[in-house]
């Protein structure tokens, strides 16, 4: 009697697409596969605190308060676990309610952390909605400067203009000067070239990071042919987000997705055009990353893609690709 075939990644994996699974060994290596399929579940509650409005100690002792328990998240001083209630307990705060706390994964905090947008300067959020890293670079600009944020698609412009009030963002303030827009990138560009100090082009994606084994809803959409797609549009917006960038500046290129066409290959081919673009390493201390992924369908990547950074998932953090580029002054 033949043996059932086993699937790969174990029982982690179940009932996630076989091609994904296929594709997955070959991106993450054998070694690595049972490790991250274990990670396709639902993460706990992660939040940051608002630093527009409040203070870190100021929301923990209210937390304490209420008897809610929390983890320091150790390579970002804002952001924290919830360990003893759910998400739906957190939003019922007043502190959610003023916007003195920010629900977001710990991935989608980890793109503006590399950035490091600082105050007085300019910045770009070319994709901007709903807000999370919007408002993430705002904090730690102090609201001291010049920060643009962007998104083609009417409605999520409509929630991000709603976040960015709830937390203060669009608030007026001395030395601040907030924009929203709701155009295509690369018309926008147009009024903005050569003029941003950071531009940080977080690229709608596949989300292959966020599937949850078992959970249709999360990877139902998803084909071969999706990722193909994905990666034409993030080129553009890459591209884009590039002509913005001042010489001496520095754009940061991130997706929740674990295809290289979408991650190193992008990356690969925006080195053939822009000339004076050169790749930054970067790392969060702490964290485990994958290997870039130097080959893909028979096709070899600039080694330069080494520099570039897959973040290892984990139970809490979903997996994450960060390219941090400067544009050379010529």
């Amino acid at each position: 009697m033949a043996k059932k075939k086993k699937k790969k990644g174990g029982s982690a994996s179940r009932r996630l697409p076989e091609v994904f699974l296929e594709r997955l060994e070959r991106i993450v290596g054998r070694s690595n596969m049972e490790q991250v399929c274990k990670t396709f579940v639902e993460k706990p509650t992660t939040f940051r605190v608002n630093t527009i409005k409040t203070t870190v100690q100021q929301v923990l002792s209210t937390l304490q308060e209420q008897g809610i328990t929390i983890k320091r998240v150790p390579w970002y001083s804002d952001a924290f676990v919830l360990t003893n209630k759910s998400q739906k307990g957190l939003s019922s705060l007043d502190l959610y309610a003023e916007g003195k706390i920010y629900l977001q994964s710990l991935a989608s905090m980890a793109p503006p952390f590399i950035l490091d947008p600082q105050p007085g300067e300019k910045v770009l959020d070319l994709t901007a909605a709903p807000g999370s890293k919007t408002s993430q670079m705002a904090a730690m600009m102090n609201k001291k400067g010049e920060l643009v944020a962007n998104d083609i698609h009417p409605i999520r412009g409509q929630r991000l203009a709603h976040n960015m009030h709830a937390l203060g963002v669009d608030e007026e303030a001395d030395d601040w000067n907030f924009t929203l827009h709701n155009i295509d990138g690369e018309v926008l560009v147009e009024t903005y070239e050569n003029y941003f100090d950071k531009v940080l082009v977080d690229a709608p994606c596949s989300g292959e990071s966020r599937f949850i084994a078992g959970s249709a809803r999360t990877y139902r959409f998803w084909n071969e042919e999706y990722v193909r797609k994905m990666a034409f549009e993030q080129s553009k917006l890459l591209m884009a987000g590039w002509k913005a960038l001042k010489p001496g500046g520095t754009l940061v290129y991130s997706t929740c997705t674990m295809s290289p066409e979408e991650n190193e290959r992008r990356i690969d081919k925006f080195l053939l055009h822009a000339k004076d673009a050169k790749i930054i390493p970067c790392s969060i201390k702490g964290q485990k990353m994958l290997p870039p992924v130097v080959k893909w369908e028979e096709t070899p990547y600039t080694n330069e893609v080494k520099k570039t950074l897959r973040i290892f998932p984990t139970d809490q953090m979903e997996g994450f690709y960060v390219a941090k580029i400067t544009k050379l002054v010529t």
